[in-house]
C-alpha cells in the first residue's frame, strides 16, 4: 500500500490540515494499492500564500537561472524515468511498456521543448525601428493555479509546470485525485532539482475541493486548466468575479478525413491512434470520415485493426492497450455504446462488455461503429473510450462541412496523396490543430483548440508566452 497523504507547501512536504483520505485503484485489477488526502481550504490557502510570497523574487531572478533549475529537473527526471513509468502504469492503467516510451517521453519531450525555447526568448523587445525607445516587456502573469488531468499526466504536468517556472509565475499545481501518484513523485524531482521555497506547491484535492478553491481564490491570478469541457465552464465562471486569466485545453471529437487516394495504411493508422491509450486522449481521432468509393473498404479494414488490438493489464509487456482509468469511465463508455446500438449505427467490431478473458478491471473492447450519422451521439461526445465511428461522404466540400459540425475544435486529421487538397484542408478545417498524413506536428508546436475544445495553447513558445503579461513601456533607456 503507498501511502502519499501529504502535501508539498512552501519548499517542504506537510500533513493535511485535516485528514481526508481517498483510495487509489489499479484500474487493472479493481484493487486499492494506495492513499492520497484531498485538500480542504486551509491547505489551499497556505499553499497559494506561498506562492504569492515568493513570486516578488522569482520574477525577478534572472532567465539563466530559471534554464538552470529547468536543466536539473530535465536530468533527474530522466534519472528516474522508471519510478515515473511505473507510477504512471499503476495509477491510471498505461501499459508499462507504454507508459515508458510515449507518457514518461512527453514529460521529458515538453521539458526539452521548453528550455529550446526559453533560451532564445525576449523578455524586452524593441517595438519597432518606427518607435526608438519603445519597448514591449515581456512579464510573469504572477501565481498560478494548475489543475491537470489523469490521462496523459506528466504530458500536462509538464506543460503546466515547465514555462511557467521559466516565465517567472510561481504556482499551485493540483493533480488529478485519480491518478496522483506521478504528479508525487515529479514534485520530489523538482525539490531536489532546488526549486526555492514557495515557487512550486502542490496540493492533492478533488474539483469541487481543491479545483473550486483555487479557480476563484482571490490571490491567484491566472488558472491552468486541462480536463472536461464541463468542468472548464465550470471553472470560468468560478474565476470571472476576481477576472482571472483562465487558460483551458479541453476536450475534442476530431474528425479524420480519409479520402479514396490514401489507401489501406491510412485506416490502420487511424484506428490505431484511435486506440492508443485507450481512446483517453482529448486529440483522439474519434470520428473517421472516409470516402464513399472507398467506405466499405475501409470499413473491413478497419474491423479487422480493431480485432487485432490486444487489450491486457498495464504490468504486462507488449504492445497491448490497457483498461479504462475508472469504474466510472467504464460505466460512462458502455453507456454510450449502447446509446451508438440504440440509436442505429451499426456495429462492426467490440460493443458492450469486456474483452473475453478478462472479468476483473475496467477494460473495454475496441469497438467500431459504421453508418454512423453525424447527429448521433457517438458523433457529438466526447466518449474517450476505444470506440471509433465512421461516418462517409461524397465529396470534399461535405467532408469539411461534416469535420465542423461539432462543438469542438481540438486536432483534426486528414489523409489524401492530393497535395492540393492537403493544403485547402490546412485551412479549412476549424481546429487548433490539423495532422495531414500521419506527419508530426513538430516539438515545440503549439497545443490547443478552438470553440469548446479551449482557449490558449501550450507548449513552446507560445506555452511561455501564456505565462506573461504583455507590458508597453515608452522612453525606455538604452543600454
Amino acid at each position: 500500500m503507498i501511502e502519499k497523504r501529504q502535501f508539498y507547501i512552501d519548499g517542504s512536504w506537510v500533513d493535511p490540515v485535516t485528514a481526508s483520505d481517498f483510495p487509489v485503484i489499479d484500474p487493472s485489477t479493481e484493487e486499492e494499492v494506495g492513499v492520497i488526502s484531498l485538500g480542504s481550504q486551509a491547505d489551499t490557502d497556505a499553499a497559494v500564500a506561498a506562492a504569492r510570497s515568493a513570486f516578488d523574487d522569482w520574477s525577478r531572478t534572472d532567465p539563466s537561472d530559471r534554464i538552470a533549475l529547468v536543466e536539473r529537473l530535465l536530468e533527474i527526471y530522466n534519472n528516474r524515468a522508471e519510478d515515473m513509468a511505473e507510477a504512471i502504469s499503476l495509477e491510471m492503467g498505461a501499459p508499462i511498456d507504454f507508459s515508458r516510451a510515449e507518457q514518461v517521453a512527453a514529460g521529458s519531450g515538453h521539458i526539452k521543448a521548453g528550455l529550446r525555447a526559453a533560451r532564445d526568448f525576449q523578455f524586452v523587445r524593441l517595438l519597432g525601428p518606427h518607435a526608438p525607445g519603445a519597448k514591449i516587456l515581456m512579464e510573469p502573469v504572477g501565481t498560478v493555479a494548475m489543475i491537470t488531468p489523469w490521462n496523459w499526466p506528466m504530458n500536462q504536468v509538464a506543460l503546466k509546470v515547465v514555462p511557467a517556472l521559466l516565465a517567472g509565475c510561481t504556482m499551485v499545481l493540483k493533480p488529478s485525485e485519480i491518478a496522483p501518484f506521478s504528479s508525487v513523485l515529479f514534485t520530489e524531482i523538482l525539490d531536489e532539482a532546488g526549486v526555492p521555497a514557495g515557487v512550486y506547491n502542490m496540493v492533492n484535492g478533488d474539483g469541487p475541493g481543491v479545483g473550486s478553491q483555487l479557480s476563484c481564490h482571490p490571490d491567484i491570478d491566472m488558472v491552468s486548466f486541462t480536463g472536461s469541457t464541463r468542468a472548464g465552464i465550470a471553472i470560468s465562471k468560478a474565476a470571472a468575479d476576481t477576472i482571472k486569466r483562465v487558460s483551458l485545453e479541453l476536450g475534442g471529437k476530431g474528425a479524420n478525413l480519409v479520402f479514396a487516394d490514401a489507401g489501406e495504411e491510412a485506416v490502420r493508422r487511424g484506428v490505431a491512434d484511435m486506440m492508443e491509450n485507450t481512446g483517453q486522449s482529448c486529440n483522439a481521432p474519434s470520428r473517421m470520415l472516409v470516402e464513399r468509393s472507398f467506405y466499405d473498404e475501409a470499413v473491413e479494414i478497419a474491423r479487422d485493426a480493431a480485432e487485432a488490438t490486444e487489450v491486457g493489464p498495464a504490468h504486462k509487456a507488449g504492445g497491448h492497450i490497457g483498461p479504462l482509468v475508472s469504474q466510472a469511465q467504464w460505466d460512462k463508455v458502455q453507456g454510450l455504446i449502447q446509446k451508438g446500438l440504440d440509436e442505429g449505427a451499426r456495429l462492426v467490431a467490440g460493443g458492450l462488455g469486456r474483452p473475453e478473458g478478462l472479468n476483473r478491471g475496467f477494460f473495454a473492447r475496441p469497438t467500431v461503429f459504421a453508418d454512423v450519422t453525424n447527429d448521433m451521439t457517438i458523433a457529438r461526445e466526447e466518449i474517450f473510450g476505444p470506440v471509433l465511428s465512421m461516418i462517409p461522404f461524397e465529396s470534399e466540400a461535405e467532408a469539411i462541412r461534416i469535420a465542423n459540425d461539432t462543438p469542438y475544435g481540438l486536432t483534426n486529421y486528414a489523409q489524401t496523396s492530393d497535395e492540393a487538397r492537403q493544403r485547402r484542408l490546412a485551412h479549412r478545417l476549424r481546429a487548433g490543430m490539423v495532422v495531414l498524413n500521419g506527419k508530426s506536428r513538430g516539438s515545440g508546436a503549439p497545443f490547443g483548440g478552438v470553440k469548446q475544445s479551449g482557449n490558449g495553447r501550450e507548449g513552446g513558445v507560445w506555452g511561455i508566452e501564456e505565462f506573461l503579461e504583455v507590458k508597453s513601456v515608452g522612453g525606455y533607456p538604452e543600454g
